[in-house]
């Protein structure tokens, strides 16, 4: 198949392509800074020439939109909003003007659509969707609001020939530099990797080769479209979250911090609290309904493979052997 990336540079976006060259799929990257013969020039807001990429393709994987590993300012959450609303109307009309328009969207969401809550697990049946929550930053509103219009922008998008899927993706977990694996795992091994705020927020993750394989698998699936959550299972509080990477880097102390020690530190990191305090509890409802099982079910397991291989990639060891259910747990606790 022929697959389009928008914005596929980034971190998802890299795991992604290199997934889907390995199948033998044709990989088509639209990026502002292209370097590759399969590259090819857009900006994330306008038609152009790279339209012609998107008519007679199979597939559209948008991921466009500015990183959320920024400070939370007026103009970053502005940023942030109009790159993921400006290129996804984009792909929009390159896909409604398309002769041989793709057979499938799949738009790039987010887990955060959901509100910060510790008593149930969201899925796409029963969630909460978030914005209202009390005894939390006002601005925290508005990244949902962000994560509404993305979606809104997809549903809206005249593409009658087209099935359309919103990916609501937990973080994505993988031992490439730069990413929230490579952040967290350098706070661990500082020793700074303890319970935040006391620790009972939850962290909602998924392994990134299931990522790749759920994306394969929402492509070949031609009955399922709306929004779909991409995490594993077993979301878990921060604390043993954190507990679970340090042990599996062989980091025997975690210094806890306070909300205010974590402004500090998201301050040092040009990042944001709302990263470490939302709780972000959200199980793969539909994806499990539809027959899909994630190979890394459990933390523990998972940290280990992703420290293995972030070790192996630093060393130049190579990769580790298949673990085809490893991510099973020796205890996985109640999402």
């Amino acid at each position: 198949m022929k697959i389009v990336l928008p914005g596929g540079t980034g971190q998802v976006g890299t795991i992604l392509d290199r997934a889907l060259s390995a199948a033998g799929h044709e990989v088509v990257v639209l990026t502002r800074r292209p370097r590759r013969p399969q590259d090819v020039a857009w900006d994330g807001a306008t038609l152009g020439p790279w339209t012609e990429a998107v008519d007679g393709a199979d597939v559209v994987v948008n991921l466009a939109g500015r990183s959320v590993s920024c400070r939370y300012t007026p103009e970053n959450l502005r940023a942030m909003m109009d790159s993921r609303v400006d290129s996804a109307r984009a792909v929009g009309e390159a896909i409604a003007a398309a002769r041989r328009p793709p057979k499938v969207w799949l738009q790039m969401s987010t887990a955060t659509i959901y509100a910060h809550r510790f008593d149930a697990a969201n899925d796409e049946a029963t969630g909460v969707i978030g914005g209202t929550e009390s005894g939390v930053p006002d601005y925290w509103a508005y990244s949902v609001e962000i994560a509404k219009n993305w979606e809104r922008v997809q549903e809206e998008a005249a593409t009658p020939g087209t099935r359309k899927v919103a990916l609501r993706a937990a973080m994505v977990m993988s031992p490439d530099r730069g990413g929230v694996f490579d952040m967290l795992s350098w706070l661990a091994r500082l020793g700074l990797g303890g319970p935040v705020a006391g620790g009972g927020q939850y962290v909602s993750w998924i392994h990134d080769e299931d990522f790749a394989r759920a994306v394969e698998f929402l492509i070949a699936r031609e009955d399922v479209e709306g929004a779909v959550n991409l995490a594993a299972p077993c979301p878990l509080p921060q604390r043993e979250f954190m507990r679970v990477l340090r042990r599996a880097w062989g980091a025997p102390v975690g210094l806890p911090a306070s909300r205010w020690m974590a402004e500090v530190g998201a301050f040092v990191l040009r990042s944001d609290t709302e990263l470490l305090l939302k709780s972000r509890r959200v199980v793969p409802g539909r994806l499990g309904d539809a027959g899909f099982a994630c190979a890394w079910t459990g933390w523990e397991g998972a940290a280990e493979d992703l420290v293995r291989r972030a070790r192996g990639a630093r060393t130049g060891s190579g990769r580790r052997r298949a673990r085809v259910g490893g991510g099973v747990p020796r205890s996985s606790p109640r999402p």
